[in-house]
């Protein structure tokens, strides 16, 4: 995907100015990469599904903050992106698991039940593929853009306009991620896909094939939206096509307090950080 379109990569590249002495400038952004670490593994010691991609955008906004003093660390006109990316996640990824689960109904309504959930069970396996494989071109191409923000900087360069992205860097994240996943991931795996909504077969494949268009569309479009973000709305829209009464709302509660909580949370450690480890290093 990154070969194809790497937009995210080139807006989270541009979304912060640590300023023109590289040397600050990486400490800045290793302080930032510090302060996503400790928020994220938080999360995950208490099995809330927060969005590593909205605590990249905090971290590395409140360390460039802290270097630079002020909000003139920041391009808001990249940095909007990511507004209209978490309004756009809520709104279309709550929206088409709502559509995609009545739309498998209407198709199947005729059809034996024991046939369509063999068929549903089966098919959950290409829904699954499609989100991991969705899942990297976001969240890879995300942290793709900080690698390569952090080598210019290593290298002394604060500007940097055109860049490319190596092959071996791809292959890094995308295993990196897959470890991470398959190592950490069981607690909001468990959370997300068991505890917000009790889904049969055909309404996780409707909620896979929603989340996927959905970061399709943001990711084409240049958007950095978080797939935590994507996915739960799309359960959420699986279990409303039912009745709202299927979703655990507590489960959501506990998740969204989580994610209004990681932007000032998550940018107040990045800024702490950077100011603490500048005054160190």
């Amino acid at each position: 995907m990154t070969a194809i379109n790497a937009n995210v990569v080139e807006t989270i590249y541009n979304m912060v100015n640590f300023g023109n002495n590289s040397g600050q400038a990486l400490i800045a952004l290793a302080s930032a990469m510090f302060a996503i670490v400790v928020w994220a593994v938080m999360a995950w010691w208490f099995g809330i599904p927060t969005s590593e991609s909205h605590a990249l955008i905090a971290g590395i906004s409140g360390a460039a903050i802290s270097i630079q003093g002020g909000i003139s660390g920041i391009n808001g006109l990249e940095w909007m992106k990511v507004i209209y990316g978490l309004v756009l996640s809520t709104i279309l990824g709550f929206g088409l698991g709502y559509f995609v689960t009545k739309l498998i109904r209407k198709i199947c309504k005729n059809i034996q039940k024991q046939k369509t959930t063999r068929f549903f069970k089966k098919s959950q396996i290409v829904g699954g593929a499609a989100m991991a494989f969705m899942h990297g071109a976001q969240d890879g191409q995300k942290f793709m853009g900080i690698f390569l923000l952090g080598i210019a900087l290593a290298k002394g360069n604060t500007e940097v306009i055109n860049f490319t992205i190596p092959l071996w860097l791809i292959i890094l994240c995308s295993a990196t991620m897959t470890l991470g996943t398959s190592i950490g991931g069981y607690r909001i795996i468990k959370k997300v896909g068991m505890g917000m909504v009790k889904m049969e077969a055909y309404e996780g494949s409707a909620a896979d094939i929603a989340g996927a268009i959905c970061l399709l569309g943001s990711t084409t479009l240049g958007l950095p939206v978080s797939t935590t973000h994507t996915k739960t709305t799309a359960i959420m829209g699986v279990g409303a096509a039912k009745r709202l009464s299927n979703v655990n709302w507590k489960v959501v509660k506990e998740m969204a307090l989580a994610w209004i909580l990681t932007f000032p949370g998550c940018g107040l450690l990045g800024y702490i950080a950077t100011y603490v480890f500048t005054k160190i290093f």
